[in-house]
């Protein structure tokens, strides 16, 4: 079996892109390997370990699983079926967390829900000053962060916690958080490798903002005054949020979409005079 031979029985059964990646990741090659000797033999073991990633990925796992990681802003993080495989969109909270940021001198910031880490790591490498605190309530997760901070050389102060339940009296300078928001039973959940992401980092189990109003209900406890909540929230909860930050004594509420002009995110500042005077 040759690299090319590989190769092209894999395309039968999956994208082609996808095929490559495999077998580079299967056999060590590179693409230019590929391109330049495909008439090199295949080893037993990694021609084993490529069929089976092949059956895999044909059966709809997405492919960060099988290689175990994925990248994110030039970064390579590590992944499992325990977190949320890094997607782009994610880009739009970090560029606007870092721009809330950048008048800022040594800010403290939690991530809420850091899964992989992807958030807290980008904003700790490109904010060095900045001071991270990143919660989430599973222990799988926060051990996959801890592992890719390592790797990647962040400073971040992880913890187990429920939302804020951990975090005693703690304020932070920027709250910002990609927390569950796809609704229970939408259709989505069933399409796109979607079914082997962990459940509870997609949805709340209820109607897709029950972790959002957890979120905005409990952040002014745990704000400075004058400082940002930002989240991630699904397209069609735009209104939704904002009408939620109102009411949580938050101002100047503004909702951000991502490249594709889609509502990706919300966030308000939180106003303590307004509380006090409400």
């Amino acid at each position: 079996m040759t690299l090319f031979s590989a190769l092209t029985a894999a395309r039968q059964k999956i994208d082609r892109l996808d095929a490559r990646l495999l077998l580079q990741y299967a056999t060590g090659c590179s693409h230019t390997d590929l391109l330049a000797r495909p008439e090199t033999p295949v080893m037993a073991p990694a021609y084993a370990q490529f069929l089976e990633w092949v059956e895999r990925r044909a059966a709809g796992e997405p492919l960060a699983y099988l290689v175990g990681e994925a990248e994110f802003r030039g970064r390579i993080f590590q992944v499992s079926p325990d977190v949320l495989i890094p997607r782009p969109e994610t880009e739009v909270l970090i560029e606007l967390a870092l721009e809330k940021l950048r008048v800022l001198t040594a800010p403290k910031v939690l991530d809420l829900g850091t899964g992989s880490g992807i958030v807290a790591i980008s904003l700790a490498l490109e904010c060095p000053t900045a001071q991270i605190t990143a919660v989430d309530l599973s222990f799988a997760a926060i051990s996959m962060a801890r592992t890719n901070a390592g790797r990647l050389g962040a400073s971040i102060d992880f913890r187990q916690s429920d939302w804020f339940e951990n975090l005693a009296d703690e304020t932070f300078d920027l709250i910002v958080s990609n927390p569950p928001y796809v609704a229970a039973g939408d259709p989505h959940l069933a399409f796109n490798g979607l079914p082997f992401e962990p459940q509870m980092a997609l949805t709340d189990g209820a109607d897709g903002l029950d972790c959002i109003r957890r979120i905005v209900a409990g952040a002014p406890a745990h704000l400075n005054p004058g400082r940002w909540l930002l989240f991630e929230h699904g397209y069609d909860q735009g209104e939704a949020s904002r009408r939620l930050l109102r009411e949580n004594d938050f101002v100047k509420f503004e909702t951000w979409r991502d490249l594709s002009e889609i509502d990706r995110l919300s966030g308000g500042l939180f106003d303590i005079c307004q509380k006090m005077t409400g």
